[in-house]
């Protein structure tokens, strides 16, 4: 089985599992504990909240590590509104945000959620956002960069925005860390998350900034771990494998965005073929490269991944927190493609791991279902009922 599924989850690298090893009999104390062991722990456990700090461009004191990104982003919401200095409730986010940013705010009791869409081309129209900053707008959430096609939302010029009109601004990172420059936004946004499967490290461990200029209550009372942040004893194993994979991703950045450049390029282009059958979603000067989000004309994108899958072939319909929902993605929903064509929608995302074979290789079985296709019209259309 080939792999490009890499926007939902990456193999450990190697390293990481070596570190996460030798934490877990070496460094196995409680880092609040107050022996010798517990402070060996606990050193340890700050080493890596300020590699964390120096990765990401921001203070230490405002580094938080959570269960992953999801954790984080519902901390963020639930710890901006907390104490905002500013009276409102209104919050703005997108339709595109992942399924945890949106869960978090339908959770909360008497704010108004503006729903902003997208440009064609994937991007946030920022005099879209500038228009719906209301004088009791209090909050902003916008991913850094879109799980399903890959976009690069202006943080930049939102960031501005917000800080002229006293709004918070909480992005979710989890797509750009380890891919993208995330010091470059850190300085625009009050709060981000990341987690550490995305990059090569383990599942189940993130972590969260918070301005350390902004106060706020915690969202669980009489918590002693993570300053208050959160309850339960610490994972330090996973901590220092998140570390050792993101120093990796962090320090092979540009090598790693050339090769998969190279790979999205070739990929498209032992497609032109079927070109006229494809349909590619995204900004092209804006646009992670590992992600590709496409749909196949007539085709329902959950057939195409299981045709791609019995051939040996592992790509999704899209971010896997929706798999199963006969919904289609927020992303088709927030470029204003409608219920039919949008559940044509599928993502392929390429890795570290993944060579020019592997891409011919599937661009052939693309091609292939595409082509065999009309002699299966009675299963397609089953499926889209």
């Amino acid at each position: 089985m080939k792999y490009f599924d890499y926007a939902a989850t990456c193999p450990l690298d190697p390293e990481a599992a070596s570190a996460f090893v030798k934490a877990s009999t070496e460094y196995y104390g409680n880092s609040q504990s107050l022996h010798d062991i517990g402070s060996r722990a606990s050193t340890l456990l700050e080493g890596c909240r300020e590699e964390i700090a120096r990765l990401l461009g921001v203070k230490s004191e405002g580094v938080y590590f959570t269960s992953g990104g999801s954790e984080g982003n519902f901390l963020a919401v639930q710890s901006l509104l907390s104490q905002s200095s500013k009276k409102g409730k209104h919050i703005i986010t997108n339709i595109a945000e992942h399924s945890s940013i949106h869960s978090s705010l339908k959770m909360l009791k008497g704010y108004e959620v503006t729903e902003l869409p997208l440009m064609e081309n994937g991007m946030i129209d920022v005099q879209q956002f500038q228009s719906a900053i209301r004088d009791d707008t209090v909050l902003a959430c916008i991913q850094h960069v879109n799980s399903e096609i890959g976009t690069i939302q202006p943080l930049n010029e939102i960031g501005t925005l917000c800080k002229e009109n006293g709004i918070l601004l909480h992005s979710d990172c989890v797509q750009s860390f380890g891919k993208l420059d995330v010091e470059a936004i850190s300085p625009f946004v009050d709060s981000l998350a990341i987690s550490g499967h995305k990059i090569y490290g383990p599942k189940g461990i993130g972590a969260l900034y918070i301005s350390p200029s902004i106060p706020f209550d915690s969202f669980y009372p009489n918590t002693s771990h993570e300053r208050g942040m959160r309850p339960g004893t610490v994972n330090i194993p996973a901590i220092v494998s998140m570390v050792t994979a993101a120093n990796k991703q962090v320090r092979n950045m540009n090598h790693n965005d050339e090769h998969i450049k190279s790979l999205r390029e070739q990929f498209l282009t032992q497609l032109m073929d079927v070109r006229d059958e494809i349909i590619v979603h995204g900004h092209a000067n804006a646009q992670l490269a590992s992600i590709l989000g496409l749909r196949i004309k007539r085709l329902e994108g959950q057939w195409v991944m299981l045709e791609a899958n019995r051939k040996g072939y592992a790509i999704s319909t899209g971010s896997a927190c929706q798999v199963g929902r006969t919904s289609p993605s927020k992303t088709m929903l927030a470029l204003g493609i409608n219920d039919k064509s949008a559940k044509e929608f599928i993502r392929i995302s390429f890795g570290v791991h993944t060579t020019e074979a592997d891409v011919k290789g599937l661009a052939r079985t693309m091609i292939s279902i595409i082509q065999e296709a009309p002699q299966r019209d009675n299963q397609i259309t089953s499926m889209v009922k």
